[in-house]
């Protein structure tokens, strides 16, 4: 007698069928120039237009989803397993809560796990939705970064749809007229609406957060789409941090009497938030004050200072790139994410390295700059440059102060006769930096003009 088949069998044959067949598509990503990339959806529904960059790290997705800088870019992750640790209250780089979230969209190849961590309070895809941040998974990610590789970072539209029905022709038009990052100001979308002031500190194990107590500097930041993490770092570093929002006048600034100003990171094209931050940070810098930057901040300073900015093919975002600094030889791993540069072309003394030939380099003699403490004379300074440094570098401002210029001079060099002084630290440096990238010793050495801020001395 033939033996009955459990009533389980059909049940399990078809959940078998039904774990190799392929999920349908909820979600998009929708080139400009047409190039469709399906997926399963996560986070938030809906549409949402941007640049795609990809992303590096591999770890911190949720410091990058915070992060302001990334405002109007849709993030492609290259690294494979992101969600994995969840998400939590501590990781979270926006100061402005109530402003845009940071980045527009999220790209992944697998799809998120169950997170496994202790710090995890909630699953990424679920963290997504309340932030309203479209996910797409499931796409060959590496394909997509090749892409960006070779043809730069494409504007595109990423949408999600449980049902799957999605207006593709419509899509495909809403990215093509998107106009892109160069020329957009996004900062207004991002900076704080009021001045307020920060004393937390780094992170530590087993502590937490911690809170400046004894601060020894005061410094304006500047709030161009800051993050947390970096006020916490000045406040670790001893600093009692007032914020300002990004049109805060130069006036206002200076009343506030600070050690120094920082101009924070922030997204979008720095040439066109530079129509109103950069005379603010010149008149900052023409009185002397400490001045640096990071992302943003960092590229409307070259502006102020009389160089040019421009758009990165791909941009660099991550945590892995390696830098070596070409005086010393040494490598660092650092963090990136920026998608605008300083033009090295407009930079003086920023020629590429090794350009000048050795035997230039070993016969040049550089004058010595003579001590000046007396407030009755003029400090002289000639800069002496060869003569085969491109043309294009004469004319470029040097001094923020009294906009002095690099001027042709006869035979084998070019001269700068300078008589002023150069009250800006950040410039000397600048000076310095461009001195030592065509082989000359730096001209400005240690002295009184570093604690006071004020007065060029040297031996």
């Amino acid at each position: 007698m033939r033996e009955k088949q459990p009533a389980a069998a059909p049940l399990a044959e078809d959940h078998a069928k039904a774990s190799w067949a392929e999920a349908k598509a909820s979600a998009v990503l929708v080139l400009a120039d047409g190039t469709v990339f399906e997926g399963i959806g996560f986070g938030a529904t809906g549409h949402a237009v941007g640049e795609v960059c990809f992303n590096t790290a591999m770890t911190g997705y949720q410091e990058i989803l915070t992060d302001p800088s990334y405002a109007g870019q849709i993030i492609t992750f290259t690294f494979p397993h992101i969600g994995n640790v969840g998400t939590n209250d501590d990781d979270i780089e926006t100061v402005n809560m109530a402003a845009t979230p940071g980045a527009r969209g999220v790209v992944l190849h697998t799809a998120i796990t169950p997170p496994s961590n202790y710090r995890a309070r909630r699953h990424l895809d679920q963290w997504l939705k309340t932030r309203g941040v479209i996910g797409l998974s499931g796409i060959d990610t590496r394909a997509l970064t090749s892409r960006i590789r070779v043809k730069g970072m494409p504007n595109a539209v990423i949408a999600h749809e449980p049902s799957g029905r999605f207006d593709l022709d419509a899509l495909k038009r809403e990215a093509r007229e998107w106009p892109g990052l160069v020329g957009m100001d996004l900062v207004p979308m991002v900076t704080s609406g009021q001045r307020f002031t920060w004393d937390e500190t780094p992170w530590e194990w087993g502590k937490g957060y911690g809170r400046q107590e004894r601060p020894r500097f005061h410094v304006v930041a500047i709030d161009y789409g800051i993050k947390r993490n970096i006020l916490r770092q000045l406040a670790g570093k001893g600093c009692r941090v007032t914020v300002v929002p990004a049109q805060t006048s130069s006036a206002d600034i200076l009343a506030l009497e600070p050690d120094g100003v920082f101009l924070s990171n922030g997204p979008g094209d720095p040439a066109a938030t530079g129509a109103y931050a950069v005379p603010v940070i010149r008149d900052i810098i023409d009185k002397g004050i400490p001045t640096f930057g990071i992302c943003l901040g960092h590229q409307m300073l070259g502006i102020a200072v009389g160089a040019k900015t421009v758009k990165m093919h791909q941009g660099h975002h991550g945590a892995n790139h390696p830098v070596k600094d070409l005086r010393t030889g040494k490598v660092e791993i650092t963090s990136m994410n920026h998608g605008f540069a300083v033009d090295s072309a407009t930079v003086f003394g920023a020629v590429p390295p090794g350009s000048v030939p050795r035997p230039a380099r070993q016969s040049l003699s550089v004058p010595a700059l003579r001590r000046d403490d007396a407030a009755t004379e003029e400090t002289h300074l000639t800069l002496i440059v060869p003569r085969h440094l491109p043309l294009s570098y004469c004319g470029r401002s040097i001094c923020g102060k009294c906009r002095l210029r690099l001027q042709p001079a006869a035979k084998n060099f070019h001269q700068l006769p300078t008589r002023c002084r150069i009250r800006q630290p950040v410039l000397l440096a600048a000076v310095n930096s461009a001195l030592a990238s065509i082989g000359l010793l730096s001209l400005v050495k240690e002295g009184p003009w570093q604690r006071k801020g004020m007065r060029l001395t040297t031996d």
